[in-house]
């Protein structure tokens, strides 16, 4: 079967997880001799430079920036677009772009809708989820394929749509080149990491009231990235007089350089879809102690990987990273080795090997 002709709709090239995931998959596949365009509402984001030379770009005009109703008017710009440009398949990057699902099921072109975010969230209450349910099988009710990031959300995506056309496909959050991790390093006292938004759902007031709870001494918090909490999580740091064991060191582009200091990474979000994170961290060779927010915990059953707390828990939390500090550091290959499947080029080939399955 020749080399397919795939569409993705993106809304921009925001700095998200979603968006990263959409443009490397999209340069992945043009290595790989598809031919692949990404339509994207507005030409916004630092993340277009990852598509590299051989992706198509196709910017909507009038540009459509992000604000209300801007998904829908995406969907039917996007639906303008594939009624005069032929495409094998559309791939339709995470929940935020649903939308785009409903407006090109049944114009004959096999859609790949993928899951990214939480399926089911113990914060919404049963009324809640119940809506989210009955719209998540609304918008995607003509897809010929869901994607999701874990066995666990697999099943929750096939209960809910009341049909099994979803298929596990690993996070790409790796590169194939991704260098091999170092040894953990010794250092007093020792860097606990922990990367993300700066925004009330990741955690970050907990894990630094749990870092309060700590001896002096015991290690030094670093959280990597930015947000509207940003002050309120200093204030918080001084108010608990650990100002001098807990840096912000703002947005990086590159978490690898800051894990290859960490003895430990934390993850401490109230809900996560599955972050790459996470595996970046494992990739690294660091255990991580992670909140019960993700099906990726799962990856923390090898031993010495780390451990998860349950939600809210802060004194958990406390407990779990201390001991983590007094354990002896496992080995950094052996952590590696247990996300090579979340490499890039592995996951690439899967998605076009689902491709040519929802064209036949």
């Amino acid at each position: 079967m020749a080399a397919p002709s795939i569409l993705i709709v993106l809304h921009d090239f925001a700095l998200g997880g979603t968006e990263r995931v959409a443009v490397r998959l999209a340069a992945a596949w043009a290595e790989r001799g598809a031919a692949v365009t990404i339509f994207a509402g507005a030409d916004t984001g630092p993340l277009r430079a990852l598509a590299g030379d051989r992706v198509e770009i196709i910017l909507a005009e009038p540009p459509i920036p992000r604000g209300r109703g801007s998904r829908t008017r995406l969907a039917r710009a996007a639906r303008a677009l594939v009624a005069w440009r032929a495409f094998d398949g559309v791939f339709i990057p995470g929940n935020f772009h649903w939308p785009v699902a409903a407006a090109l099921g049944g114009s004959g072109i096999p859609i790949v809708a993928q899951v990214s975010a939480a399926l089911d969230k113990p914060q919404r209450g049963r009324l809640r989820q119940w809506a989210f349910e009955h719209r998540m099988r609304y918008l995607l009710r003509r897809v010929q394929a869901v994607v999701t990031l874990s066995d666990v959300a697999r099943d929750q995506a096939n209960r809910i749509l009341r049909n099994a056309i979803a298929t596990t496909i690993a996070l790409p959050a790796l590169a194939d080149g991704n260098p091999p991790p170092t040894p953990i390093p010794n250092t007093r006292p020792p860097v606990v990491l922990a990367a993300g938004r700066l925004v009330p759902e990741k955690g970050f007031a907990r894990l630094i009231a749990a870092f309060a709870a700590l001896p002096d001494g015991s290690g030094r918090l670093v959280i990597v990235g930015d947000g509207p909490e940003a002050d309120a999580l200093r204030r918080q740091a001084d108010a608990l007089g650990i100002a001098d064991r807990v840096e912000l060191a703002g947005y990086v582009a590159d978490i690898r350089p800051w894990l290859d200091t960490a003895r430990l990474f934390v993850l401490a979000s109230d809900f996560e879809g599955y972050p790459a994170v996470l595996v970046e961290a494992l990739a690294a060779g660091r255990p991580v102690v992670a909140t019960d927010c993700t099906p990726a915990t799962r990856l923390l059953d090898l031993a010495g990987a780390g451990s998860v707390v349950a939600l809210g828990n802060t004194a958990a939390l406390a407990e779990a990273i201390a001991r983590m500090l007094d354990q002896s550091p496992p080995d950094p290959g052996q952590l590696a080795a247990s996300v090579a499947h979340h490499r890039i080029g592995a996951v690439a080939e899967a998605y076009l090997d689902l491709f040519a399955v929802v064209r036949a």
